[in-house]
């Protein structure tokens, strides 16, 4: 899995970019809400998400972790694809969709091409807990997640596969006994031996 890449905007347009990486051109599929952040930068990094499906192998790129996070929530609903999703993104601001899903407003989620009413409401029906909860964690400010160690520390024990409430339980405990300029892998740490 390609996790991110670096490098110079060989190519630049609102739906495609090639990043030149050491003589390498990496092909990725961008939102608009991504081309907007980096339409004026000559190089970068972006974050990213190999779709490999039955015909093709797509590359797709994020300005930031959180809409390449939203991304992959949306392309888990049945019926939405990954160009789906990129339309999505491109339609929409990640926190606007967000909003849109938690306050269930389909009306708003229609307006996207390639999204019906179906779609719509799936998309509310599965998400809206989701996303509900990852937005009190982590708003979105401006397009960045101001991750704190505690946030990190429950990524961390959820990534391992342990369940998100009771992940955010043992970091609470946990940060209410260990000094508060711990570091994560004392916090994680002392968290696994909370549970």
């Amino acid at each position: 899995m390609i996790a991110f890449v670096r490098g110079k905007f060989a190519v630049k347009t609102p739906a495609r970019l090639v990043v030149d990486v050491n003589g390498v051109g990496y092909d990725l599929q961008i939102s608009l809400n991504t081309y907007a952040a980096i339409a004026n930068a000559e190089s970068g990094q972006l974050h990213t998400y190999l779709h490999i499906t039955e015909n093709a192998q797509t590359l797709f790129g994020f300005a930031d972790i959180a809409e390449k996070e939203l991304f992959l929530q949306l392309i888990s609903v049945s019926g939405v694809g990954a160009a789906t999703a990129r339309m999505m993104l491109s339609g929409m601001k990640p926190d606007e969709i967000i909003r849109a899903i938690v306050q269930g407003n389909t009306k708003q989620l229609e307006g996207i091409k390639g999204i019906g009413k179906k779609s719509a409401e799936r998309l509310i029906v599965e998400l809206r807990d989701k996303l509900g909860k990852q937005s009190l964690e982590s708003p979105l400010s401006g397009g960045i997640i101001m991750n704190t160690p505690d946030t990190d520390a429950v990524q961390a024990l959820v990534a391992l596969g342990i369940g998100r409430p009771q992940a955010e339980q043992a970091i609470k405990k946990t940060m209410s006994i260990i000094p508060a300029d711990a570091s994560l892998e004392l916090i994680i740490k002392q968290a696994l031996k909370n549970l």
